[in-house]
């Protein structure tokens, strides 16, 4: 199915055919029309990658498909008029009007536009989503990441105090950088990055790359808490384990894991009260097991990165 540039007619029919009486739920003003119209188009197959979307997200959505309706995959897509209510657009356009009708509709019916196979979400629209979440939903986000590299280069410019040798597997805190305060004095929840505080390679190169992480090559300080990484695009913050722990006996696995709550449970709660996600990536099962067995309200995801 080839689309036609609609002229002013088509649309004025779909605006009719496809007009609902129905209240639209009202969306918080800060994501505003440009964000929604982000979030309906991602979940479609687009042959330009979003480009076209991103031009016009600002528009009003019937404008959007019009403008955007030749960059869709349409070998991938199926428009099925449910309702009965693209019968006038279709009479001027054929097959193309009701594929428009129905896409253009205020609220997308379920049934109506089906997608064959699955969805990424187009390069150019993640890439405007995560732009606009930093921008306008996260300010102090960006102006953290504004300063990333001032912060590197104050933290550089700093010896780093030694740290004393850890035991095989075990995870040991490092020193803290002196965290921002906030009018109150206390710990500042904007987001820091600083360089990774460990030594370990093969650990902070899974806390860059699986998250992933939105600083590589840094570590968050939030709440006067350094956490391995900043998820992209969205606020979680993660605690990276990669513990051989299942070469550990039963012994030193239950050490192991009283250890570890003690410090996740002081950085879930700092997250959350700094409103961010708080998640947990270790590198087998068994570690997953034995930390959710003890405490099964852990988010807890299996990397499988290795050590």
């Amino acid at each position: 199915m080839r689309f036609r540039t609609g002229s002013a007619l088509l649309l004025l029919l779909v605006f009719s055919a496809c007009a609902t009486t129905e209240p639209l739920p009202k969306k918080p003003a800060a994501r505003g029309t440009r964000i929604s119209n982000l979030q309906r188009a991602a979940e479609l197959p687009w042959r330009d990658g979003g480009r076209c979307v991103v031009r016009e997200a600002s528009q009003p959505w019937p404008v959007l498909v019009e403008r955007c309706y030749q960059a869709l995959d349409h070998d991938r897509l199926e428009f099925h008029d449910t309702e009965g209510r693209c019968a006038v657009a279709s009479a001027g356009a054929a097959a193309v009007g009701v594929g428009f009708c129905v896409l253009a509709a205020p609220e997308i019916v379920v049934g109506a536009v089906i997608v064959v196979g699955v969805v990424v979400v187009a390069v150019a629209i993640q890439e405007e989503w995560d732009a606009y979440e930093l921008r306008h939903l996260y300010p102090e986000e960006a102006g953290a990441a504004r300063g990333t590299k001032v912060a590197s280069r104050e933290a550089g410019a700093k010896p780093k105090p030694k740290l004393e040798p850890e035991p095989a597997g075990q995870g040991r805190q490092p020193p803290v950088p002196p965290a921002p305060v906030d009018r109150t004095g206390r710990a500042s929840c904007e987001p820091v990055p600083v360089p990774h505080a460990g030594k370990d390679r093969l650990h902070n190169e899974c806390a860059d790359k699986f998250p992933p992480n939105r600083h590589p090559g840094m570590d968050v300080l939030v709440g006067g808490v350094l956490f391995d990484a900043l998820q992209v695009g969205v606020r979680k913050l993660w605690e990276i384990k990669t513990h051989q722990f299942d070469s550990y006996n039963d012994f030193i696995q239950d050490r192991e894991i009283e250890k570890e709550l003690i410090q996740i449970d002081r950085e879930r709660r700092v997250a959350e009260a700094c409103g961010y996600g708080f998640i947990i990536g270790v590198s087998t099962g068994a570690h997953k097991a034995a930390l959710e067995a003890v405490d099964p309200t852990l988010i807890i995801v299996v990397t499988g990165c290795q050590r």
